[in-house]
């Protein structure tokens, strides 16, 4: 059996990866996530190198934790998924609590503007920046990302619900309101990049597990409009994204993406696509041949199963994409409720699906 390949992806076959959510950490590590786990330069390398050491204890066996006992000057949270410092950057405030993400408060703007300069003279971005100048000092070099979230995703916590309004009020001043959004995502990410040499991971740690680094936009709230307002207010970007970064990716946490599959099939490229829970991957499969698919299971469901009923959702939702070479498994913000056993049925249920189409291939 051959099975076609995406050019500009190399990665493994099934790559997997988990992330465990705040509420884990606080409860069974004792880790806080208040501002300093965040923007103190010795407390983001000490919080890195103890999840790294936590992950290899646990499941080490599957290649989590590979930097284990290493100090490492990593920029943003990359063991987490949270986006928050863009939307801070452009006024929002954001509130850092002990066992949580940090929560982004609407800004509620009166005005469908903003000023991108303004969000790099922002006390935001300053106090990142202190951070990056810290850890490059003291280490001679930088190392991760931070989740710089999507457009759609921001343009919601600048104007809350009314931004579906405007769409329809005033859609020319929100088209030029989503492009000054989109022109700091551009220089924001140009500078991370430029730095670390990485977007992405803080958006899904699998895509650390494709040599070149995905470009991947967070387009959370895409569920919560119709796939033509997508193509009008939102497409443009991921057009001129995929055609200058690639591999691009799109984030999809919702659990209607096959929704989108006729639309995402229009893009120049989507080498990336993360499926949220729930999603038809069959038909998204069908539409997007040469997309790698990042199957999402659900972190609530997973809790009341059975390990062998997790393995059995794996296998089903991998025969689905009907593609190993294009095609990863992974659970995002597991809570405390969840047990290693289930985590590691993942694990072990991939490597068998390796196993057997690694013998279908030779």
């Amino acid at each position: 059996m051959v099975y076609r390949r995406n050019p500009v992806l190399r990665n493994e076959m099934l790559p997997v990866d988990i992330v465990l959510g705040p509420p884990w950490w606080y409860h069974h590590e004792g880790i806080t996530f208040d501002e300093d786990f965040f923007y103190h330069p010795a407390r983001r390398v000490e919080a890195e190198r103890r999840m790294e050491d936590v992950l290899y204890e646990r499941w080490g066996r599957y290649g989590l934790g590979e930097h284990h006992g290493q100090d490492l000057p990593v920029v943003g949270a990359v063991h987490l998924a949270a986006g928050y410092l863009v939307s801070e950057m452009m006024g929002c405030r954001v509130e850092y609590l002990p066992d949580s993400p940090p929560q982004v408060k609407p800004a509620y703007l009166d005005t469908l503007t903003v000023d991108p300069e303004a969000a790099f003279a922002s006390p935001a971005y300053k106090r990142t920046m202190r951070l990056f100048d810290a850890l490059r000092t003291k280490h001679g070099g930088l190392v991760g990302d931070l989740n710089w979230g999507g457009v759609i995703n921001v343009a919601l916590d600048l104007r809350g619900a009314q931004i579906f309004l405007d769409m329809y009020d005033q859609p020319e001043p929100t088209v030029r309101f989503l492009g000054q959004i989109a022109a700091v995502m551009d220089r924001f990410t140009g500078e991370v990049y430029a730095a670390t040499g990485t977007t992405s991971i803080t958006g899904n740690r699998n895509v650390r597990h494709i040599a070149d680094p995905v470009f991947l936009h967070c387009e959370c709230a895409n569920v919560m409009i119709s796939t033509a307002d997508w193509e009008r207010f939102f497409m443009p970007y991921d057009v001129g994204w995929s055609r200058r970064w690639r591999p691009f990716g799109i984030h999809y946490c919702g659990k209607d993406p096959h929704r989108y599959a006729e639309s995402f099939a229009k893009l120049p490229h989507l080498d990336f696509l993360d499926v949220g829970w729930g999603g038809d991957v069959a038909l998204l499969r069908r539409h997007l041949p040469d997309t790698f698919l990042n199957l999402r299971l659900s972190p609530v469901d997973i809790v009341k199963q059975t390990p062998e009923e997790v393995r059995q959702t794996v296998r089903r939702l991998v025969h689905e994409s009907r593609n190993p070479w294009l095609t990863g498994v992974c659970s995002i913000n597991m809570d405390q409720n969840v047990a290693d056993e289930q985590i590691t049925a993942i694990f072990e249920e991939v490597e068998d699906l390796r196993r057997e189409y690694a013998a279908a291939e030779a």
